[in-house]
């Protein structure tokens, strides 16, 4: 019988991402209603050394797919390494950060194994054994809450949503040893262009950046609050598809979604495209200089202002700020 939770843990650079852990602890929190252990899965070239940090936790197993064949991401490969997880620890749900990577195959994994899957998970809701994931609808304006039937269901949660929580525990590694298929595209290099300092979709501050900031030479204004506040810099759709910054800052329906403790929007106007991307944001402030913005509808704190002035002033108070203390 299926029971227990594996939590798909996700490592880039030698390093295990944040809202992988975020995952592994509401796993751990999750793991008594449910019945049986967590366990987690490693998968890479390389990442054995990673697994008994997973043990704090709440990991009480941790299988290792190491690899060469797995060094660069594949969609086939991870694919394969899953799902032989999945069926040597037949678990009742696979808990995984709702990132760009597991966006890409964990539906995949859940169509091989004929699972149910439910992505960017923002609470559970518990019937009896049962673990009931709650998600936004409509871009936010609306929550669902889902039934899953079956055996095995995937799950993806969204980063910065669910408490981090260490539980002092240790961990027994497992090596899973898999023959693994060519896929039918292989990756031969990894270009990694320039991006921000702090991992957007996990970064505690964002300060996002619109059409309001009136050009792309004005992005190092946005940078130095960035850099007073240690926060992630990121931008609407509407100067991405302008061309003024890449697409990997985007934040929004179709970029990335954020669920920072605090929000800072620089002219941006507040299009639902934009809102359907950070509006789970803890504190939202809102800088523009049309009072009438929709943007301030939704934020906790407005100041209606040209950002060129107004963001030079409010990095000053922080870097003084943090000269007092």
């Amino acid at each position: 019988m299926s029971q227990g939770i594996l939590v798909f843990v996700e490592q880039r650079g030698g390093q295990v991402r944040k809202a992988s852990l975020e995952a592994l602890s509401e796993a751990h929190r999750r793991a008594a209603a449910v019945g049986g252990d967590v366990s987690a899965v490693l998968i890479g070239s390389g990442v054995k050394g990673l697994a008994a940090q997973l043990g704090k936790f709440g990991a009480k197993k941790v299988l290792v797919v190491d690899n060469a064949a797995l060094e660069n991401y594949s969609t086939e490969t991870f694919t394969q390494a899953l799902t032989e997880a999945v069926k040597k620890v037949s678990p009742k749900y696979v808990f995984a950060a709702c990132t760009s990577m597991a966006k890409d195959f964990i539906p995949r994994a859940a169509a091989r194994l004929d699972a149910a899957c439910v992505s960017d998970a923002m609470d559970f809701v518990a019937d009896g054994a049962a673990l009931c994931p709650v998600r936004p609808m409509y871009s936010g304006k609306t929550f669902g809450t889902y039934s899953l039937s079956g055996d095995l269901s995937f799950i993806t949660l969204r980063p910065n949503v669910f408490a981090l929580s260490e539980v002092g525990g240790e961990a027994a590694v497992e090596d899973l040893s898999l023959e693994i298929s060519a896929p039918k595209a292989k990756v031969v290099a990894v270009h990694a262009a320039e991006g921000n300092k702090v991992e957007l979709s996990e970064a505690a501050i964002v300060v996002s950046g619109g059409r309001g900031i009136k050009g792309p030479e004005n992005w190092p204004v946005l940078q130095g609050l960035c850099d007073a506040l240690g926060a992630a810099l990121g931008a609407s759709r509407a100067v991405v598809d302008a061309g003024w910054i890449d697409h990997q800052f985007q934040v929004g329906q179709t970029g990335k979604t954020v669920s920072p403790q605090l929000y800072i929007a620089c002219g941006i106007s507040g299009a639902i495209q934009h809102l359907a991307g950070m509006s789970s944001s803890k504190v939202i402030v809102a800088i523009n200089k049309d009072p009438e913005a929709p943007i301030f509808k939704h934020a906790t704190y407005g100041i209606v202002g040209d950002v060129l002035e107004v963001v030079p002033k409010l990095t000053d108070a922080v870097r003084k700020l943090h000269e007092h203390n």
